[in-house]
């Protein structure tokens, strides 16, 4: 995998890939607007400007974007659906803008009306924004999620359901999460565990539609259906599980990112990147 981590984009969007520079990145990860606001303002000529200088310099081998936590395309018909869908079509634009391939989606929360429900107004509510960004080539990565409460996506016959119901499959990808595969009761700690999860994406879905990885030890256990994320190796995962992901031949290319949590000065991203690192065969490297 090439390794890198979710980087602030405060003081403007290039500033997260300047900050993804000067740790070492091979990949950044960054939200294209505020992430707990419905709506944010487009970047300027000389923003997008600056923010392809720094891609080029920092020489990365993907950069793309997190959608915002506000937003639910499987609740019930409401205002706040209607938000959720507005912001996905507008970041998608902003995404465009910046020249981003893809953005990670969490698949949504049913909110009580049952999983059937809810996966169903999620691929609505798909439809409805690939129809409005139709234009676009910018693709929606669904991540699997730990399920805490009535989120969808903990299961991955969810993400295949909502492969098999959009209209325009080609704008989806996936983007799996280790943390939420462990808290969502899939244990990745031997190296059967991760290759069953990969052979049931496979035969769903199919592994060419992964298009990044978040790497993220868990502060809590398997089948917890809690999402907390810890340092690799420091949590319930453990470092040897993440030997065997890092070390998977079918995705050395493919971006392993980091969403641990950090302080500013990002020594804990030094240290996970370093960890992480330190843990891919030495042929490989």
């Amino acid at each position: 995998m090439i390794f890198g981590a979710h980087m602030s984009t405060s003081g403007g969007v290039s500033k997260a890939l300047e900050r993804g520079t000067a740790i070492g990145c091979g990949v950044v990860q960054i939200f294209v607007k505020n992430n707990m606001q419905w709506t944010g303002r487009a970047p300027a000529p000389e923003e997008i400007t600056a923010f392809g200088a720094a891609r080029v310099r920092g020489g990365f081998k993907a950069v793309f974007g997190h959608t915002g936590y506000l937003i639910n395309a499987g609740g019930p018909p409401s205002a706040k659906r209607a938000k959720s869908l507005q912001s996905l079509i507008q970041e998608i634009s902003l995404a465009g803008a910046l020249g981003l391939p893809f953005l990670v989606l969490h698949p949504g929360a049913h909110l009580g009306e049952g999983e059937e429900r809810g996966l169903e107004r999620i691929v609505a509510g798909l439809d409805e924004v690939f129809a409005a960004t139709k234009n676009s080539t910018v693709r929606i990565a669904l991540e699997n999620t730990a399920g805490q409460g009535s989120c969808l996506g903990w299961r991955i016959e969810h993400l295949a359901a909502i492969y098999e119901g959009v209209q325009s499959p080609a704008r989806l990808g996936l983007c799996l999460d280790t943390a939420h595969f462990f808290a969502a009761g899939l244990d990745l700690r031997a190296p059967g565990g991760w290759d069953a999860a990969m052979e049931r994406i496979e035969s769903l879905i199919g592994l060419k539609q992964i298009l990044a990885f978040h790497l993220n030890d868990s502060k809590t256990g398997l089948g917890s259906r809690v999402d907390r994320h810890e340092d690799i190796g420091r949590g319930k995962i453990g470092l040897e599980a993440f030997r065997h992901i890092v070390n998977d031949a079918r995705f050395a290319d493919s971006p392993g990112c980091l969403e641990t949590p950090k302080s500013e000065d990002m020594h804990e991203d030094l240290e996970n990147l370093a960890t992480l690192r330190g843990l891919v065969s030495s042929e490989k490297r």
